[in-house]
Parts: C-alpha cells; sequence; structure tokens
C-alpha cells in the first residue's frame, strides 16, 4: 500500500514540476498524508480559523445555525447572495429555476489544473487542488423525501452531468457526490441541497472496497455486490424498498442504526452510466427510503453518498456502484474512535422491519 501511494505522490511531484509556470497556482487547500497508514487528511486553509475561534459559544451557534425559515437563505436567491455564477441550471417553462449548481463559495478544494507537492522532512503532502459545488434545489422547505419523483431524478440527472463534466479535467482522479440533512450531519445550511467534490486521490474506504470486491472476485469468481443485492432480495428480511432495477436494504453488518445501502440490481461500475430511466426508478428507491427514516425515527439527521469506481482511467470492472445513507443516531466515544469499530443498537433485521412500515406514511 505504502508503495502504490508514494508512486502516487512521485507521479503528482513530477506532474507539477513538468508544468508551465503560469499553471503553478496558489492554493488554499492541502492534501496531507499520514505517512503510517497512507491515508489523505485535508486541511481546509481556505476556511481557516484562529485557534480561539474554536472555544467561542458563537462557533456552534451561529456559524452552523439551522436557518429553518427562507429569511436571509444564501440559497433560495445565489445570485443576490453572492455565490459564484452557475455552472448548470435547470428551469421551468417560465423561466422560473428549478434547480442550480454552482462553485461552494468555501471551498474545501481549489480550483486549478496541477497539484503541487509540499514536503516537509519525511512527510508528503501537496495542494488540495479540485473542484468543490453545490447542488440547490429550488423550494426552501422540500427535502428529498418530500419531492415529487421526477423532481428527485432532476437532482440524479445534476449529479450526473457535472461528474460527466468533471472527469474531463487533469487534475481528478476522484469525484464524491453527498447529501448532509440536518445540522449534526454537517449541514450549515438548511436549504436542501447536495455537495460534489472532485480530487486528485483515491479516498482510503473507496480503495479498501475496490481491493475487497476485487479479492471477493479472484476468489469465487463472483461481484460482492450482486451477491448481497441477490440474497437480500431472496432473504427479504432486510430489505426496506425495492422496484425492478434497484434494492434499498440495510446492511447485514449496519455501522449505524437504520443504515441503508441503495444498489442497481443489475451490475454497473459507473454511476456517471446511469440512463434516464434508471433515473427514475433510482428516484423512487431514494425518496422512499429516506421517507422511511423521516417518519421512523423522526426526521433525524442524515448522510448519503455515491459510492461510485475513480475515474482515473483505470479498470474497475469488479466494482458495484451504490449509494450509502447514514442516519445520525448515536455519537462516536472513545471506543469506536480507538478501534474503528462502530456499535448499533438495533438489529438491521429489526430496522428494516421498521422502516418498512413506515414506507406508505410519509
Amino acid at each position: 500500500m505504502q508503495i502504490n501511494i508514494s508512486q502516487e505522490g512521485e507521479k503528482i511531484k513530477k506532474e507539477f514540476e513538468e508544468a508551465p509556470a503560469e499553471k503553478k497556482q496558489i492554493i488554499d487547500s492541502e492534501l496531507r498524508q499520514d505517512i503510517v497508514t497512507g491515508d489523505w487528511v485535508v486541511i481546509a486553509t481556505g476556511r481557516a480559523k484562529r485557534p480561539e475561534d474554536f472555544s467561542r459559544a458563537e462557533y456552534s451557534t451561529q456559524k452552523l445555525a439551522d436557518h429553518l425559515d427562507s429569511d436571509g437563505c444564501l440559497f433560495c436567491d445565489p445570485k443576490e447572495s453572492g455565490q459564484e455564477k452557475d455552472v448548470l441550471i435547470y428551469s421551468k417553462s417560465d423561466g422560473d429555476w428549478t434547480l442550480k449548481v454552482f462553485p461552494n463559495k468555501y471551498p474545501a478544494f481549489s480550483r486549478g489544473k496541477v497539484p503541487r507537492s509540499l514536503e516537509e522532512g519525511p512527510y508528503f503532502a501537496m495542494t488540495g487542488t479540485g473542484y468543490h459545488e453545490v447542488i440547490v434545489s429550488r423550494d426552501h422547505f422540500k427535502h428529498i423525501p418530500d419531492l415529487e419523483i421526477i423532481e428527485v431524478a432532476e437532482i440524479i440527472d445534476a449529479f450526473q452531468d457535472r461528474y460527466l463534466e468533471l472527469m474531463k479535467k487533469k487534475s481528478v482522479n476522484y469525484i464524491t457526490i453527498f447529501h448532509n440533512f440536518g445540522k449534526e450531519a454537517g449541514a450549515s445550511i438548511a436549504h436542501p441541497h447536495s455537495q460534489l467534490i472532485a480530487i486528485p486521490v483515491i479516498s482510503p474506504y473507496i480503495k479498501q472496497e475496490l481491493d475487497g470486491a476485487e479479492l471477493y472476485y479472484k476468489s469465487l469468481r463472483k461481484c460482492v455486490y450482486c451477491e448481497m443485492a441477490e440474497y437480500e432480495g431472496m432473504a427479504k428480511k432486510r430489505i426496506v424498498f425495492e422496484n425492478e432495477t434497484f434494492i434499498a436494504f440495510c446492511p447485514f453488518a449496519s455501522r449505524s442504526a437504520f443504515e441503508i445501502w441503495i444498489m442497481p440490481k443489475k451490475h454497473n461500475s459507473y454511476f456517471e452510466r446511469i440512463t434516464d430511466e434508471e433515473k427514475i426508478k433510482l428516484a423512487e428507491v431514494l425518496k422512499n427510503s429516506l421517507g422511511a427514516i423521516k417518519k421512523t425515527i423522526n426526521n433525524t439527521p442524515y448522510n448519503f453518498y455515491i459510492h461510485t469506481s475513480p475515474c482515473d482511467g483505470k479498470d474497475y470492472r469488479r466494482y458495484h456502484w451504490h449509494i450509502e445513507i447514514l442516519p445520525h443516531t448515536s455519537t462516536w466515544a472513545g471506543f469506536e474512535l480507538e478501534t474503528g469499530i462502530e456499535i448499533s443498537m438495533i438489529q438491521p433485521e429489526e430496522a428494516a422491519r421498521a422502516l418498512r412500515e413506515n414506507l406508505n406514511n410519509n
């Protein structure tokens, strides 16, 4: 693992050294690598705070305030609030917009073509070059479970559109798409929105999944995710919702209470290759899954994110893209932080049963 990471670092360093001077931009974000595990950490200096800022009460109450009404909402009128120019906009026939995508005003990664090596002693780091965008729905009060299926499909379509555009960028090797609902889940603005971050490195979690899928195939000549989807569809114990194209279920080894995975039944390694028909089917499953969470556990905060193959040009045919939904039902304490082993306080079979009971009540 360390050998591969070192090679990755050398490649990035070489690309920077060979780049024209005008492309060596000053970046306000850093990617630092753990010298022991090889994991990456983002130091978002563009969002930098002084040490004393973290002790101020207003840091947690004002900066992370959840504005439940639309007064003063930054996303109800992005142009008026000083957001950057839209990179994608969907409009109705009367000209009013229904969805907008624009660069994050306070990005975790800074736009640029070539990452720059930042070495210190035995450590390796590089500038946090990438793209950070926000996908915003028009209605301030309607979250994904409250939307029509076609409106959810529009969000998925925007995910695909921006993915296809950004995967062409030289500095991009992986694109993550995620959605935070609720302050405890990291949503600093209540207005419904998702985010997309395109980065030059592959996350350790995705690397672990890629390696696991490859190892399973080499051992049994089968896709591990197809095996999961097929068994869950047959056993029925952990299914939350399904249609002919996608299945939503509580994983056998759920990391948190009421965790849900959404997975295409047909093997597909790449989210960006989703068809228009599949977007409608996915929208139906996503809406119902989030609606069941909303009803079952009292609108608790959650995150969902798309896990898909990297866009670095390599072959990932053994992988199987999927969506993971993680409700915030507990807080990590010493055991979880020290071991990385999460504690879920309900059997996934019981969680799935409760979620199924609330499918028609959202």
